[in-house]
């Protein structure tokens, strides 16, 4: 791959780390799936991606979307990959294709047409028939995506298969098929979660974890291949991802036998995003139970981190989704797949999305640096995922130079702050010991200290501040930091170092308050000079590191921000913009001037109407291998409550200018459905979280008929629920219900303005 065959101008693998121009580079995927999002929603979350830091968009594509009837093959409006992939190259994305030809991404059959699933053959081996099948379907695939792949193509990688453990020869006889039907990509890579054999030579192997699952039964506790990606580990298998599908399927695995995996760089497609809402089980991660995971991640020594789901979204039409009906163990609702990821299914940015964007921000500046460093743990280690007072970390380095990781989080079981402690690295030729004092660790801490780190002449030997970004000209760069919540700031500076308006220890280290913060210092050695911005952890989580024509620009923004196709810097918000980007001269943050786009802002509250009183609800609707089966579409229309949802025409109207409307609903119950004009249009299972519709997506337009239906949730039905929705459910007499509001939330546009060339 990418030396022998395959080659690529810009990608090449090594068996370290990544290269991209010649340089080491830690990649950043994130799964969006084109053919669940509206086509004219495609660039604006792509451009909230590429802000985010994700370098390289993963995709499915799905059989069963684009061929539902044999031979008659759509790649038009939102099934047009060819447009997809082009598009992710004009906004700065590479990307890899997931060609399966099975996917899961609980589609129905895996991502197979029904009448694949249908044929008299041995599906997912090297059956003739079955490679006939697969064949046509590349070869059409291949014909759409001409002249897209390539030497100077923006994709990257092609993913075959998915959760296929025994069947190496077939793996390695998919990639033959693909290669004579037009693919081409300088990595191909497999799953090798579940102790997966892969053909060693032809796929580079890729991993995934999640501190949370729907595939585990509703009242299952807390399993330990959810609890072990909350711990430092040189262990990249994880043989509980899709686990009930395997044993559903009758697929074999040789559980953490980690075959398939020398010779390659430690890399994952599928680190949790959040997680999907089966019927059964409903996990809600919240922002740091993923930034947890991904963290540790980089700190085991990973050379790729890749997000499943990054971006969430709708199945194109109803009974696509996995079921029982169809087999699975598993049902889930027909159209949403919001996936709680960092960009919702309506485009509304998760919490993940700001603790995971600094994550990325470090790689940025600082991956071609990290992906020379191996990992370490320290001597002293939790003794197993049931341990609560070890504390979680590792350190990531080149023997002289490196970083200090720290993940002092995890769901389900609360960590108490962590005594005071102090670190000792044994370095090639020095024995750091850092903070000079001890100091505890707050639960929810998760930092990145930078050591030994020089720039521009200046040597920062520690800091107990996480290293966010540099920016500015490369002769001239500022190094920024983060403060993390309840630890005090200390930097330690090299011999010979001086820093304006302030008292260095003989050793060169020095305090710095939290009530000073942000703050821009500078730091001399001889005719040296590196100016270093500290931020508070506030707005550490309105950073954001936005590649333009000028450079790494670092702007702060509590909502979305991006660069624009005409590379302005471009966003929305519910109220008055508020924006600021740091000038390295003066070492403080301007305001910008912004052109505001007129249109409907702020929260609404949208009139609602009864109509019918939902009714006695059963315990249960049947069940598949012990797990709840959901409703089916007679039971929500005759038992369900239903309500008539008045939307201001005007405030619909106004909505077309900025085309981004939300429809925010807080209830309580089982099951939601909405319908426009007597359509389901979208549904979701109650887990607690509001649900976010965007207006115009569901098709809703001044006169539209809009109505929501809500099933109550029996008072012991066998449904897994997140702990706060759990409570809410057992200090409830009886079934639970209720439609607590229903909100209009209206956001406008705005881009920066060129004040200087302004008449």
């Amino acid at each position: 791959m990418s030396t022998a065959e395959d080659v690529h101008e810009r990608w090449q693998l090594t068996p370290q780390f990544i290269e991209n121009s010649g340089r080491a580079v830690i990649p950043v995927s994130g799964e969006i799936h084109f053919s669940r999002l509206p086509r004219a929603r495609w660039e604006d979350r792509l451009r909230l991606m590429k802000a985010g830091g994700i370098t390289v968009v993963a995709c499915y594509v799905f059989w069963l979307h684009h061929e539902q009837q044999q031979g008659l093959v759509r790649f038009d409006d939102n099934l047009d990959v060819a447009a997809f992939v082009q598009l992710c190259g004009s906004v700065g994305l590479d990307v890899v294709l997931r060609i399966g030809p099975w996917a899961h991404g609980e589609a129905r059959n895996g991502g197979f047409p029904d009448w694949v699933q249908a044929a008299n053959v041995k599906h997912r081996t090297n059956d003739p028939a079955y490679l006939a099948l697969v064949t046509a379907w590349f070869s059409r695939l291949g014909h759409e995506l001409k002249g897209l792949m390539g030497p100077a193509s923006n994709v990257v990688g092609i993913q075959l298969e998915n959760e296929l453990y025994d069947q190496p020869a077939h793996i390695q006889e998919l990639k033959k098929i693909a290669r004579r039907t037009g693919f081409s990509a300088p990595l191909w890579t497999a799953t090798a979660w579940g102790g997966a054999e892969l053909p060693v030579k032809e796929v580079m192997p890729v991993y995934g974890g999640y501190g949370d699952g729907f595939w585990v039964d509703a009242e299952a506790p807390w399993d330990p291949t959810f609890r072990q990606h909350y711990f430092f580990s040189h262990e990249w298998d994880d043989p509980g991802i899709g686990a009930d599908v395997r044993k559903n399927l009758g697929g074999e695995s040789t559980e953490g036998s980690g075959r398939g995996t020398a010779g390659y760089p430690a890399a994952t497609c599928e680190l949790a995003g959040g997680m999907a809402t089966a019927y059964h089980r409903r996990p809600w991660p919240d922002a740091r139970d993923v930034a947890a995971i991904a963290h540790n991640k980089i700190g085991n020594g990973s050379a790729w981190q890749g997000y499943y789901m990054f971006t969430g979204g709708a199945n194109p039409a109803a009974h696509l989704q996995e079921s029982q009906a169809t087999g699975y163990p598993n049902d889930f609702p027909n159209f949403d797949y919001d996936f709680h990821a960092p960009v919702g299914a309506a485009g509304r940015l998760a919490g993940s999305f700001a603790q995971l964007r600094k994550q990325h921000a470090f790689l940025a500046a600082f991956g071609d640096q990290l992906a020379h460093m191996s990992s370490a743990l320290p001597d002293r280690q939790p003794e197993d995922v049931d341990d609560t007072t070890t504390l979680r970390w590792a350190l990531r380095s080149d023997g002289t130079a490196g970083f200090v990781f720290i993940t002092w989080h995890q769901p389900h079981v609360p960590l108490e702050t962590h005594q005071p402690t102090q670190f000792t690295l044994e370095l090639n030729d020095q024995t750091l010991t850092l903070p000079s004092h001890p100091v505890a660790i707050p639960p929810g801490t998760i930092a990145h200290w930078p050591i030994n780190l020089s720039y521009n002449g200046v040597h920062l030997s520690w800091a107990t501040a996480s290293a966010l970004t540099v920016v500015g000209a490369a002769s001239h760069p500022t190094l920024v930091l983060t403060a993390e919540a309840g630890i005090p700031v200390e930097l330690r500076f090299g011999p010979d170092t001086h820093v304006p308006g302030r008292t260095l220890a003989p050793d060169g280290t020095f305090h710095i308050d939290h009530a000073e913060l942000p703050l821009t210092l500078t730091a001399s050695s001889g005719n040296s000079s590196l100016p270093i911005l500290i931020l508070p952890p506030h707005l550490g989580d309105e950073a954001w590191a936005l590649e333009s024509e000028r450079g790494r620009e670092l702007v702060l923004s509590a909502e979305p921000v991006w660069i624009s196709a005409a590379g302005t810097l471009s966003g929305r918000s519910t109220g008055r913009p508020a924006v600021q980007r740091y000038n390295p001269s003066s070492g403080s943050f301007d305001d910008l001037h912004l052109t505001v786009h007129a249109g409907t802002i702020g929260l609404h509250t949208v009139n609602t109407e009864a109509l019918f009183t939902a009714k006695t609800v059963p315990a249960s609707y049947g069940s598949s291998g012990g797990r709840a089966a959901a409703p089916d579409e007679y039971t929500m229309a005759g038992l369900a409550a239903s309500f008539r949802l008045h939307l201001p025409p005007v405030l619909l109207e106004e909505g077309q200018a900025t085309r981004h409307l939300e429809l925010e609903i807080g209830w309580t119950g089982d099951v939601a459905r909405l319908l426009v004009d007597g359509e389901v249009v979208n549904d979701r299972f109650w887990d607690g979280s509001p649900w976010i519709v965007e207006v115009h997506d569901a098709g809703i337009v001044p006169g539209s008929d809009v109505v929501l239906q809500i099933l109550p949730l029996a008072k012991d039905a066998e449904v897994g629920l997140p702990k706060d929705a759990q409570r809410l459910r057992d200090s409830n007499a009886g079934a639970l219900h209720s439609l607590d509001y229903v909100h209009l939330q209206g956001w406008q546009s705005w881009e920066e303005r060129d004040v200087e060339n302004s008449p």
